[in-house]
């Protein structure tokens, strides 16, 4: 940490504009407790499936040499699509990831699974690594999306995030009634939110 303050980014599986899961990310940010500030990152729809031949961090020089890489499918490197670049650099920079997911026929949603797919990236260093990272989520089936949040996990940890597994809030929408999140569903944001905040501090 750069400062006392424990930097926290959101990723949100959902493209949405007003999704319960994006409501569930903004009540993480506007609920964040004393000494935390809980950002959220959008752009994910903008980013390209991942293609190795497209990640210049990827990329060894020689192989463009060899011609083992296609040019005219290659962009000079440095050239990372600008919503690469800004994914990686907002999660690195971050002290701690809360993703929050709604469940897509009955996993993770692709863009979210292509987000972790870039972050992964380059391998043994991506901006993942070794992070503490949080997962929640609401969906509209009776286990509240609990196989789009293990798959979730699942992924995270191949890719070189340390999952906290004491954050496991779930969320059943068919509950919701009106506009606002229950309170209850507020106080279970803010939970995740200081749970990972704990797991920075204690590794501090």
């Amino acid at each position: 940490m750069s400062d006392s303050t424990v930097q926290v980014v959101v990723l949100v599986g959902s493209l949405r504009r007003d999704s319960i899961n994006r409501r569930l990310a903004q009540a993480a940010a506007d609920n964040a407790p004393t000494g935390v500030r809980v950002r959220l990152v959008d752009g994910l729809g903008r980013l390209p499936f991942y293609n190795e031949d497209i990640d210049n961090e990827d990329i060894d020089n020689e192989d463009i040499d060899n011609k083992d890489i296609d040019p005219s499918t290659s962009p000079e490197a440095g050239a990372l699509d600008p919503a690469v670049t800004d994914l990686r650099e907002h999660v690195g920079a971050a002290d701690a990831v809360l993703v929050v997911t709604p469940e897509y026929n009955g996993s993770t949603p692709a863009v979210l699974k292509n987000a972790i797919d870039w972050l992964s990236r380059p391998y043994g260093s991506g901006a993942l690594k070794d992070k503490p990272v949080g997962v929640i989520g609401a969906a509209l089936g009776r286990y509240a999306g609990s196989w789009s949040r293990a798959d979730t996990r699942k992924s995270i940890g191949v890719a070189g995030g340390r999952v906290v597994e004491e954050v496991d809030f779930g969320f059943q929408t068919s509950g919701l009634t009106d506009g606002a999140l229950p309170d209850e569903v507020v106080d279970g944001v803010g939970a995740a939110v200081r749970v990972l905040a704990d797991q920075v501090a204690a590794r501090a």
